[in-house]
């Protein structure tokens, strides 16, 4: 029998790994491990089920699905997907209010359907759209919390890691979890746009506004009012990389959305033809070998994540610990709505602290059957939860985002305290984002019931 003080030890000694900076895949094999001894007594029964586990996990056929989505990715940005996106972005917006704030959201938004990476396009779009930004006037903590904060995208919009991992953890459809993220997605881009729009309109200094002095300076000394730099592709070029770009993953989720192939089939076939772009593109063998490294180096950790997480919610549910929190927390009187704010909260402080997937395979076998027993949709609470985890990357002290986003312009005179301000309109946004799905679960379910109904 494991009574409550040995789940409290087996929770205990799990956080005290984590937050004393033992990875997290070595904090929940120990941890998971003691949950067994302590049942058992015996460690040859400790051994022989973290060996069927961890051969159980790596032998589903799922798991493919992670590295070639991922190559897709890292194909495509190595060969400059994501500059051409920018700057036929920019061409199209250019007589927006903020025009390059308002690119970098939609372009982020192009690219989350290419990497499923927020990290990657935070670091990408600080060297691609930061430099634009500057050239042009804006100012550094809007420029820079806009990027940082129009990064979240990657994760929200498919094909997304996160929402690989949820499934897997949860064995919902990804096919239908990547259609659940789709208006989500959209809704965000709507609320970021809004508010760079509003700033645009009524403080247009902020947005690179030059005064007719400066501009009649400018003229006089032969310099041009708006450099759009030199380095900008050709506009054709962009326009048919970006199309090639679209149709690729359009034929790649839609395949998938639309039943001809598996999404484990669809992953490798948008890996493929990425590589054949990414090679037209001008990508060489070293250049290649690098991104099959780069995925490698990734992917090895974060299987070897999956299988101590599904180690650790199999000892969970053996233990009792996840009928027991949720016992507790609707014995508590919170309510759907008081556990819902309470589970967000802690992906917020979570996401300050640790990496997304890290949050992921903590919480998430505590928490969905949690959510499923008070009422939730499962799959507008796997949005609700990837937003909210994606939230924590943009919340001080430690948001992970604005740190990436820092490291990206080492030479800048600018802190993080700074960047993390730019980024608050962002983070209210997402909020919002997440209120709006807790009230209107349809936000997330339409999609995937329209394709169902089809």
């Amino acid at each position: 029998m494991f009574g409550t003080t040995e789940m409290l030890i087996l929770v205990a000694v799990l956080l005290a790994l984590v937050f004393s900076g033992v990875h997290i895949a070595v904090s929940l094999c120990v941890a998971a491990m003691l949950g067994i001894y302590l049942m058992t007594g015996d460690m040859a029964v400790v051994a022989s089920f973290v060996g069927s586990t961890a051969y159980e996990a790596i032998r589903d056929y799922v798991f493919a699905v992670i590295p070639l989505f991922m190559l897709m990715g890292e194909f495509l940005a190595k060969c400059g997907a994501a500059r051409d996106m920018f700057a036929l972005i920019n061409h199209v917006t250019r007589v927006v209010p903020g025009r390059l704030a308002v690119a970098t959201v939609l372009s982020n938004a192009v690219f989350a359907f290419v990497t499923g990476v927020s990290i990657a396009a935070a670091a990408a779009f600080s060297k691609i759209a930061y430099p634009e930004m500057k050239r042009h006037g804006y100012e550094q903590r809007f420029a820079l919390g806009c990027i940082a904060g129009s990064a979240c995208l990657g994760m929200l919009i498919p094909p997304s890691v996160l929402m690989i991992v949820w499934a897997v953890l949860t064995e919902l459809s990804i096919g239908d979890l990547f259609l659940a993220g789709i208006l989500p997605g959209f809704l965000l881009v709507a609320l970021y746009i809004t508010y760079i729009l509003g700033v645009a309109i009524t403080r247009p200094e902020v947005v690179g506004e030059i005064s007719k002095q400066v501009a009649a300076h400018n003229a006089a000394a032969g310099a041009p009012a708006a450099a759009s730099g030199n380095d900008a592709p050709a506009l054709g070029f962009a326009m048919v990389s970006t199309l090639l770009v679209m149709a690729l993953v359009a034929g790649t989720l839609g395949g998938i959305w639309l039943g001809f192939f598996t999404p484990t089939e669809g992953a490798g076939v948008g890996a493929t033809a990425a590589l054949v772009l990414a090679v037209v593109k001008g990508l060489r063998a070293r250049q290649i070998a690098e991104v099959v490294m780069s995925v490698g180096t990734t992917l090895a950790p974060l299987l070897l994540l999956l299988v101590t997480a599904q180690l650790y919610s199999r000892v969970l549910t053996m233990t009792g610990f996840t009928r027991a929190t949720q016992e507790t927390l609707l014995g508590s009187g919170l309510g759907p709505a008081g556990i819902l704010v309470l589970m967000v909260l802690i992906w917020f402080v979570l996401g300050c602290i640790i990496d997304s997937i890290s949050i992921l395979l903590l919480t998430v076998p505590i928490f969905v059957p949690i959510a499923m027993a008070v009422g939730y949709d499962p799959l507008a609470f796997a949005i609700i939860g990837i937003i909210a985890v994606e939230t924590g990357l943009l919340t001080p002290p430690f948001g992970l985002l604005v740190f990436t986003v820092k490291a990206a312009i080492p030479n800048e005179n600018i802190n993080v305290g700074q960047i993390f301000a730019g980024s608050v309109p962002y983070w209210i946004a997402l909020l919002t984002c997440i209120a709006c799905l807790a009230v209107f679960p349809e936000i997330a379910t339409y999609l995937p019931k329209l394709m169902k109904a089809l």
